[in-house]
């Protein structure tokens, strides 16, 4: 138990250190593609977590975000939204034996193809309330569309990658 505390804690850090000080910096394309790596955290919360401690850990993510980015609120809202999906989302993919206790969502553990299709509707949920509350408006729907879609695409990519680089050998081979 402490040790998954720990993990998470670090996971936490490292995530949220690797967004500010690198890839906030980077400008993809003009600011059409903009990659958040830090909801990887929020993906990777234990199955078992209850769902209020789910929106309790998004709410201070996005903050935590949103203090780094000077965004009042925006990242903490579209954490919340995503956290509230999750676990309808969790429910509608469930395996028909149910996730085994102790076990987080990730590559090598529930597979490239759970893991992909996962990962890749709760990243857009998050992108596209974001970008649609930062905008504050539905005038360019279409463009806000796109760069939430190209964001969420990015963003994705660099989920995996991340899974890729941080699993070990021996989790790889299992999955």
């Amino acid at each position: 138990m402490i040790g998954t505390v720990a993990a998470n804690i670090i996971r936490f850090i490292a995530l949220m250190l690797l967004q500010v000080l690198v890839l906030d910096q980077l400008d993809v394309a003009n600011g059409w593609m903009v990659p958040y790596l830090y909801i990887l955290f929020l993906l990777m919360l234990p199955f078992e977590l209850p769902a209020w401690a789910v929106l309790l850990i998004a709410a201070a993510t996005g903050l935590t975000m949103d203090l780094f980015a000077s965004t009042p609120g925006m990242h903490m809202s579209a954490c919340v939204v995503m956290a509230f999906a999750r676990k309808r989302l969790l429910r509608l993919m469930a395996p028909r034996e149910g996730y085994e206790y102790g076990m987080r969502p990730t590559v090598p553990r529930m597979g490239l193809a759970w893991f992909a299709t996962y990962a890749s509707v709760l990243i857009l949920i998050h992108h596209l309330w974001l970008f649609f509350v930062e905008l504050h408006r539905f005038d360019s729907l279409g463009a806000t569309f796109l760069r939430a879609l190209l964001s969420a695409a990015f963003t994705l990519a660099l989920c995996l990658l991340a899974q890729f680089l941080t699993s070990s050998a021996r989790e790889r081979g299992r999955a």
